[in-house]
């Protein structure tokens, strides 16, 4: 770009100041400045070369408590839905008697692997509930910390992502938000124009966070190795293996020792 530039600056002096006959001689005689002019351009090149044999650099960003610190936001969505008189006892006792018959018994992991409280609802119903919430409970609950580091990447040209166990419902209007183009989130299955409960794998947690990214680096061309991750938990770990740069935020559940144990820098973020 830079030598594009220099070359119409160039030809709009040859124009203006009449002395074609002048630059024509140095070009025959090989003139120095011409010579550097062909130097930088050559150098220009070959890094853009370089830079598209390398790939393009993503800025990798979980949500729960990274993002959005504190509380996890379908846990929040729950209550909200309560207030509202869409979910009740049906669905909790549902829900409790889902977690109930898992090993281990009442282990969050059930919980994102099955929505129960969904099961039977209106994808449109829930849909604008959750546009409602994230104006109303999301927006205000995002770190300073995380906003300025998403401008900083998109000033950078990297490409942003979020990508997080959480319900696509309530991810997608956060991400129309931040003006992030790429999300990966929890997809519920439906059936008859209803939720049935059930996720679409894979599920952007753990593992499978590892396993939608590589998929989506190989298909845009991604450079992990000088990629960027965000996240807090033991279910971020294997986001945070992919990339040359992680950053542990808010760290729960023995983060802090892992972090430590990997060598990864950890800071807080509210």
């Amino acid at each position: 770009m830079t030598s594009e530039m220099h070359y119409r600056s160039g030809a709009k002096s040859l124009s203006i100041n009449r002395v074609s006959g002048r630059i024509g001689r140095q070009i025959l005689t090989g003139s120095s400045n011409v010579v550097q002019s062909h130097q930088i351009l050559t150098s220009t090149c070959d890094n853009v070369v370089k830079r598209r044999a390398k790939g393009s650099v993503a800025a990798l960003f979980d949500v729960d408590n990274t993002l959005l610190p504190g509380e996890a936001s379908e846990i929040r969505f729950f209550r909200f839905l309560w207030r509202r008189g869409l979910v009740g006892w049906g669905e909790l006792s549902g829900t409790m008697a889902w977690l109930a018959r898992h090993v281990p018994p009442f282990s969050l992991h059930s919980l994102r692997e099955r929505k129960v409280y969904l099961t039977g609802k209106r994808p449109a119903d829930i849909e604008s509930y959750a546009k409602e919430f994230c104006q109303t409970e999301m927006i205000d609950r995002l770190a300073l910390q995380g906003c300025a580091k998403l401008d900083a990447h998109r000033r950078a040209g990297h490409q942003l992502i979020l990508v997080t166990g959480a319900p696509d419902f309530l991810i997608a209007p956060l991400a129309a938000f931040l003006n992030v183009p790429t999300i990966f989130a929890a997809k519920l299955e439906q059936h008859n124009s209803l939720y049935t409960g059930a996720l679409i794998p894979p599920l952007p947690y753990g593992h499978g966070k590892r396993e939608v990214i590589l998929a989506h680096a190989q298909e845009m061309d991604l450079d992990l190795a000088e990629s960027y991750a965000y996240g807090d938990s033991p279910g971020d770990s294997d986001l945070l293996e992919l990339v040359g740069y992680p950053l542990v935020v808010n760290p729960i559940r023995g983060m802090r020792r892992i972090a430590r144990r990997r060598g990864w820098p950890v800071t807080e973020w509210t």
